[in-house]
């Protein structure tokens, strides 16, 4: 399992362990389906993130590299 994953876990279930002992009111929705679109907004984000990642770059091209000229400003 990623370590990323776990340490997030943790926290998460530190930080909502922490809120229900000192009584503070927990930084989420209160109901299921409150708690289930945050889960599909961060399943969007990284899938979307992970499907633009994997598709090769159309403009790289026009990406200036260490110089910042580009193809077309190249002698």
């Amino acid at each position: 399992m990623n370590w990323k994953l776990c340490v997030g876990l943790l926290l998460g279930l530190g930080i909502g362990f922490g809120c229900r002992w000192l009584g503070v009111p927990a930084p989420a929705p209160p109901v299921l389906v409150g708690a289930l679109l945050v889960v599909a907004m961060t399943s969007g984000y990284t899938l979307t993130d992970k499907l633009l990642a994997s598709r090769p770059a159309r403009n790289h091209v026009n990406c200036g590299g260490p110089t910042g000229e580009t193809q077309g400003t190249r002698s």
